[in-house]
């Protein structure tokens, strides 16, 4: 039995060693690796345990004896003056406290050391060689021993020296120099990168590393000249004449020979200090400008570190402090479609489990319907699964070369999920809608935007009562509001007979608001406060809005095809039809007095006002209401085509525009003066 034991155990040796040495082969090589850095170090971390209990079983290819993957054959070969080690792990606090235990156990030294703690650039490292101050040689890391040839590309970093130093009275460098350190993209470069790959119709990236990888080992020298690289140094690697003796006055001495030198290392006097920095840093990680997958400690004094020596191909007197992962790997099962409260349809991967910085996750966010299609993100697919800080799990994107050939692609859901009604998508809008007005996924959001204070005011209706209608089955559409009952309020928590009251007089009241509000509160996308004053300014009432066309709705000012399409898709749904009965029926109907040629126009007619600023005698929404009702037009922006900047107190940019574009300035008592000294008002009285 103890003997199957240890054959089953050899079996899973041998088949780590050539995962391992497979997967080193797709991230050094071909830069397009088909599982996370959090899912190969559980693989190293397991390999590692396997040859510690059977050091008799380690062999020269095992990974544990290598620190990459062999150089690609279409670069030259260059041989490292000394070998371009890697780094041992550490996941938790009491790791790097096991780790300085063992190497006092070697050394007493230790005890008294102190320590430089810099960020793990998520990049690819590259080795650069000067000669009398001039960079001659640029190469990557490869298997530590043997890089390849990149000194062509390199030359289009502009972070990157060509002649040091760069300052006059800069330290003199040796004659023979040769410098670690890593290129990568910033996360903001990453990002307007692949901005411009969709808008050009190309497909974007997955992350920082890959890119700058891929970059670095263009043929072409053009194409990496194109890619946002950049650039940080850490180590002198060799050089002829007298360098620094710790690493601390390392990255200064470089950065004073005009290397770029990270400006978040840390000094810390002993390990309690090297700790504390690696809880900030754990913090921290969301807000730096790159990618950064842990922190590196390093014994500060290097002749220390060099007498510690290497086990295996990590130096001892260094430990990469690795942060929780936030990037894994695994299978789309599925993708599900909600309806939010806004009428927006969002997709939501449904994912094989897998953890996540100490989290399970089961699901993503897929963010839209666009973002699939431009991803190519299929049914079946291994997916790369981000979660950085406490932000929701979201797909990355697809890892294309893991395809069996059994992927499905995603087709976005004709109709609601939620009500079985036809789904709207716009020309130009990420995002599609179901416009059901009695959509139940919708319909709490909807009746709360109809009572809000710029629909039809409806006081003491706040959502958490909203909720309690919807819930109870009160209120299915936002026409049900003018039907409830004094005995319905009352079977709701927390009502007595007064706070029913009162709400129905609230809902009473609002039977009277104008036409412009009823139009707002209908919730039709693309129509605000601001469109629903100007249709109720065109059209009399909400049948013969109704009745509007596209091409003909697309003839007043502000309407574009989108809002149009919108407005004549909403009245056209029989559900909203319906509910547009239920509100005339309960008198719910108000028409809009138009003016007749032989009218005097009222005093604000044909006038586009903004206001910015808090005013004393309005508040917001009255001083619309205001200009509204007698004749004149509300914007939200300063153009060209405003007439008059109404200002407040502490007013906003709109000011400055207003001036520049030589807009009229009035305060709130010039436009109620505007309208006292009409002769229409005169001559009526109002």
């Amino acid at each position: 039995m103890e003997t199957t034991s240890l054959d089953a155990l050899r079996e899973e040796y041998e088949r780590l060693k050539r995962e391992i040495n497979f997967h080193n082969y797709r991230y050094h090589v071909l830069d397009s690796p088909l599982i996370s850095d959090y899912e190969f170090d559980q693989m190293m971390a397991r390999l590692r345990e396997i040859e510690a209990a059977h050091p008799e079983w380690v062999t020269p290819d095992s990974p544990s004896q290598r620190s990459g993957g062999p150089p690609l054959e279409r670069f030259n070969k260059v041989r490292h003056p000394r070998p371009i080690l890697s780094l041992a792990n550490a996941f938790t606090l009491e790791d790097v406290r096991a780790w300085y235990e063992r190497l006092v156990r070697l050394d007493e030294r230790v005890r008294r050391a102190d320590y430089v703690v810099e960020p793990k650039i998520d990049g690819l490292t590259v080795v650069l060689h000067y000669h009398q101050g001039q960079f001659v040689l640029g190469a990557t890391r490869g298997d530590g021993e043997v890089g390849e040839d990149i000194t062509v590309n390199l030359r289009t970093v502009r972070a990157l020296p060509l002649r040091i130093p760069v300052e006059v009275g800069a330290p003199h460098p040796p004659e023979r120099l040769v410098v670690r350190g890593e290129a990568f993209i910033t996360i903001k470069d990453f990002e307007e990168l692949n901005r411009r790959l969709i808008e050009a119709g190309e497909k974007p990236y997955l992350n920082p590393r890959n890119t700058a990888a891929g970059s670095l080992r263009q043929l072409d020298p053009s194409l990496t000249a194109s890619r946002p690289l950049t650039l940080l140094t850490y180590a002198i690697v060799d050089a002829s004449g007298e360098v620094p003796g710790t690493q601390w006055e390392t990255l200064q001495f470089l950065r004073e020979l005009g290397f770029p030198v990270t400006k978040e290392a840390e000094y810390c006097a002993n390990l309690d200090a090297v700790l504390e920095a690696c809880s900030r840093w754990l913090e921290k990680r969301d807000t730096l400008p790159f990618e950064a997958d842990g922190v590196v400690i390093k014994i500060n004094d290097l002749r220390l570190q060099e007498a510690l020596g290497v086990v295996g191909k990590d130096p001892r007197g260094m430990l990469a402090f690795k942060f929780p992962a936030r990037e894994v790997s695994t299978i789309l099962q599925d993708i599900e479609v909600s309806v939010g409260r806004t009428g927006v349809l969002t997709p939501t991967a449904v994912l094989e489990p897998v953890e996540i910085g100490g989290v399970i996750v089961k699901q993503a966010t897929l963010h839209n319907f666009d973002y699939i299609a431009e991803k190519d993100i299929r049914i079946g697919d291994r997916v790369l699964v981000k979660r950085a800080g406490d932000v929701i799990p979201y797909v990355v994107g697809p890892i294309v070369e893991a395809r069996t050939g059994k992927e499905r692609i995603f087709e976005p859901p004709r109709i609601c999920p939620a009500c079985g009604q036809p789904v709207q998508h716009y020309e130009g809008e990420v995002a599609w809608y179901c416009v059901n007005a009695a959509c139940p996924a919708q319909i709490i959001r909807n009746v709360e935007h109809f009572v809000s204070r710029s629909a039809m005011d409806i006081t003491g209706l706040g959502i958490k009562i909203v909720e309690q209608l919807v819930n109870k089955g009160l209120v299915r559409d936002v026409a049900d509001l003018y039907y409830l009952k004094k005995a319905d309020l009352l079977t709701l928590e927390g009502f007595a007979d007064k706070k029913a009251e009162n709400i129905l007089r609230a809902i009473e009241a609002s039977r009277n608001r104008p036409l412009a509000r009823l139009i707002n509160a209908l919730g039709i996308h693309g129509v605000g406060e601001v469109m629903a004053a100007t249709l109720a300014s065109v059209y009399p009432d909400l049948e013969a809005l109704s009745r509007a066309t596209a091409e003909e709705l697309q003839q007043i000012e502000g309407i574009g095809p989108n809002i149009a399409q919108s407005i004549v898709d909403w009245f056209a749904r029989p559900t909203n039809r319906k509910v547009l009965e239920k509100l005339k029926a309960a008198g719910v109907w108000p028409v809009e007095r138009k003016e007749t040629l032989t009218e005097q126009p009222l005093p604000l007619s044909g006038l586009v006002f903004v206001v910015t600023g808090a005013l004393k005698r309005f508040s917001r929404e009255e001083v619309k209401e205001f200009i509204q009702a007698h004749g004149g037009k509300v914007s939200e922006s300063v153009s060209r085509n405003t007439n008059y900047l109404v200002v407040g107190e502490n007013p906003g940019s709109k000011l400055e525009r207003a001036k520049a574009l030589n807009v009229p300035i009035i305060s709130e008592e010039d436009l109620v003066a505007m309208v006292e000294r009409s002769p229409m008002r005169r001559e009526t009285g109002k």
